[in-house]
């Protein structure tokens, strides 16, 4: 349980650290001391180094500037090492320093360290991580993308050259002059806002609390919810069906990394 717990947050907090591309360095450095310190506490260095490996590779693996060279297949095997891990080693009866002080209860009963790490490190993974998952399955399927406004141009470019001196080629020297005076002016910083970015880890936090908090209802109709909000812009789809994969592959991919991300929890809670 232990193995797995480290495992998820040092790969958590690895890609959220990727966010901040001027200071990441510094990042890294954090996220090695504090999990330095976790393991020292908790008496757990060797799965804390392993973490820490396998952090690394997923880093490699799982690049964000371009398309995973692997696909999602490393998420395939993040899953079964995790799953392996909780499996096969369960709880531990001693927790080191940090066993002897550790108190947190819920309404559930007591809540050891190495569950609430594991829980903890289950949360951070599906901050970010899974939004490369998901990434990396729509990529490896050749889904449809919208386009980002961000890498737009915003100068545009005539289609056909005008003669010099004539009255084409004076509006099209004044709405160059327009478009630059476009391009140079501020640009909104909520323009390029991706809401998709803030809406999935959101929805796989709530997956999360709401399985294991067995509140099923609530959580069938929070994906209904979605569908329904979604179904006017998959309505406008036409034949190609384009937007309607890109929102199944991108939604089911996000719901199962969530339910499995409960699963391992509610397993190891129970083992």
């Amino acid at each position: 349980m232990i193995v797995a717990g480290f495992i998820l947050l040092a790969v958590g907090a690895a890609d959220l650290v990727r966010q901040f591309a001027p200071r990441r360095w510094i990042g890294y450095l954090t996220v090695t001391v504090v999990l330095l310190l976790l393991g020292s506490v908790s008496d757990a260095l060797l799965p804390m180094a392993l973490a820490l490996v396998v952090g690394a590779l997923w880093v490699w693996s799982m690049p964000t500037e371009r398309p995973a060279p692997l696909g999602f297949w490393p998420a395939v095997l993040l899953a079964v090492v995790s799953v392996g891990a909780v499996v096969g080693f369960g709880a531990r009866p001693d927790a080191g320093l940090i066993g002897a002080v550790w108190r947190l209860r819920s309404p559930f009963g007591e809540v050891p360290f190495d569950l609430a790490l594991l829980a903890l490190g289950a949360g951070v993974f599906l901050l970010e991580s899974a939004n490369l998952v998901v990434r990396a399955a729509l990529d490896g399927e050749h889904t449809w993308r919208p386009a980002d406004p961000a890498a737009t141009p915003v100068t545009a470019v005539a289609d056909t050259a005008a003669a010099p001196g004539t009255a084409a080629a004076s509006e099209t020297a004044a709405a160059t002059e327009t478009d630059a005076e476009v391009a140079s002016a501020p640009r909104d910083p909520r323009g390029g806002f991706k809401g998709g970015r803030l809406i999935g880890p959101l929805e796989r936090i709530l997956v999360l609390i709401l399985t294991l908090a067995a509140a099923y209802p609530i959580l069938a109709a929070m994906l209904a919810a979605k569908g329904i909000v979604r179904f006017p812009e998959i309505s406008r789809d036409g034949e190609t069906g384009a937007r309607a994969e890109y929102f199944l592959v991108g939604s089911l991919v996000s719901w199962v990394i969530a339910l499995g991300a409960a699963f391992l929890v509610w397993w190891a809670a129970h083992s």
